[in-house]
C-alpha cells in the first residue's frame, strides 16, 4: 500500500477511536443517497470496530469473530441485535429522528 493511503488509513483509525468521531463517520454513511449505501456503511462499519480493536468489539459483543466478519463482509445482511450489539460496543446506540423534508415556499391566494 502506498504511504499516503496508508497515512490517511492510520489518521481516520486514529479519529475513529474517538465515538464522537465513529458517530460522525457513521451518519455521514447513512446520509449517502447512493444505491450501494448498506453496502458503503457496512464498511465504514467495519473501519469503525476495526479502530476499536476488533477484538475488544468481539469480546464486548460476545458474538464469534466469523459471524461479526461475515455481518460486515461485502455481501453482509447483519440482524438488528447484532447491529445494536456492535454499536454498543463501540460506545454508540440506534436512534430515531425525524426526516427533514424541504417545504413549498408557494403563497396561495
Amino acid at each position: 500500500m502506498p504511504r499516503k493511503a496508508r497515512d490517511f488509513d492510520e489518521t481516520l483509525f486514529t479519529l475513529l477511536k474517538d465515538p464522537n468521531e465513529a458517530a460522525a463517520y457513521l451518519n455521514e454513511h447513512l446520509e449517502y443517497e447512493g444505491e450501494d449505501k448498506e453496502h458503503l456503511f457496512l464498511k465504514a462499519l467495519k473501519k469503525v470496530a476495526m479502530a476499536q480493536g476488533f477484538n475488544n468489539v468481539i469480546e464486548k459483543t460476545q458474538l464469534q469473530r466469523r459471524s461479526l466478519e461475515k455481518a460486515l463482509s461485502d455481501k453482509g445482511n447483519p440482524r438488528f441485535s447484532t447491529l445494536n450489539s456492535l454499536l454498543e460496543a463501540i460506545g454508540l446506540r440506534v436512534a430515531i429522528e425525524v426526516i427533514k423534508r424541504k417545504t413549498s415556499k408557494l403563497k396561495f391566494g
